[in-house]
């Protein structure tokens, strides 16, 4: 059951990641039997943000995502090459219908990712390291125009972050750690905590088949939950209390802004109530002069 909390988790992840630059598809059909794509992405800007690292690298063309939560088998990686297979052929029957001439930049690549394969694996597809793209991604022949991307063979730096937080064990736990660390207007944070908040409700829901590595996960996850929930209730209350003063009072003094804005989120809330009773700004003073003593 757990598997498939984490092949929606991977598809929702990668989905909210690429949507803003292009085209995404999630489960894509392919037409020549019952099989589908986890996520097919077409870039429709000239260049990905380099906030998503060397994920923008991945998807700067047409490309097939297919990440898996326990490491990859030969079976698999032959129906991924199938998937790669069949999209081409439908974009060369398509090239004849409308007489275009399909080139070999117009393919997509095929991006298989893997926590971890074994050595034997990697040689059986002829997977090689291409110096240009560093530790981790294994090139497999060039006609294929396909990698497989082991994550925790990935360097541990911000240009990786964002394939480690697919990974598992300590690997993902280290990444959500670097994510956790990112400045708070990083404008990826706050929505991947959300995703991953939702991976540790699923992971709750399902817990009597929950082994010890997801009940690490969902330790280390729910007091972070908890702890962005009181931060958004608290600069909720916050926005709400300055918009309340400003009607009352008229602007307010920017140094009696900055007090309120380090109450916590209980005297935010006496305070949105008292207000009401105020009639100057001096009686916000005293106000904060009685609360900070």
């Amino acid at each position: 059951m757990t598997r498939f909390i984490y092949d929606q988790f991977n598809k929702d992840y990668l989905e909210t990641l690429l949507t803003p630059y292009g085209e995404v598809q999630v489960a894509k059909q392919l037409s020549d039997e019952i099989r589908e794509i986890d996520l097919y992405f077409n870039p429709t800007v000239a260049t990905l943000p380099t906030e998503l690292g060397i994920l923008a690298k991945l998807a700067a063309t047409k490309s097939l995502f297919e990440p898996y939560r326990n490491p990859v088998t030969p079976r698999e990686i032959g129906d991924c090459l199938l998937k790669l297979l069949a999209v081409r052929a439908q974009l060369y029957r398509e090239g004849n219908r409308n007489k275009q001439t399909i080139l070999d930049s117009d393919l997509p690549r095929l991006w298989i990712i893997t926590p971890t394969a074994s050595k034997a694996i990697l040689s059986q597809c002829g997977g090689e390291i291409q110096s240009d793209w560093g530790e981790g991604i294994y090139f497999l022949a060039n006609l294929l125009r396909a990698a497989i991307i082991v994550i925790h063979q990935l360097p541990s730096t911000s240009e990786t972050l964002w394939l480690r937080l697919l990974g598992r064990g300590k690997v993902q736990q280290r990444a959500i750690e670097e994510l956790i660390n990112l400045s708070p207007d990083n404008p990826l944070k706050s929505v991947i905590l959300e995703i991953l908040y939702t991976l540790q409700k699923n992971l709750e829901v399902n817990q009597p088949s929950t082994n010890t590595e997801e009940s690490e996960l969902i330790m280390r996850l729910a007091p972070l939950y908890q702890e962005d929930r009181a931060r958004a209730k608290t600069e909720e209350a916050l926005s709400l209390i300055q918009r309340l003063l400003t009607k009352k009072l008229g602007n307010i003094n920017p140094d009696l802004i900055t007090t309120i804005s380090q109450l916590n989120l209980e005297s935010l809330e006496t305070l949105a109530e008292d207000l009401m009773d105020f009639t100057s700004q001096a009686d916000l003073e005293n106000w904060l002069r009685n609360k900070i003593i």
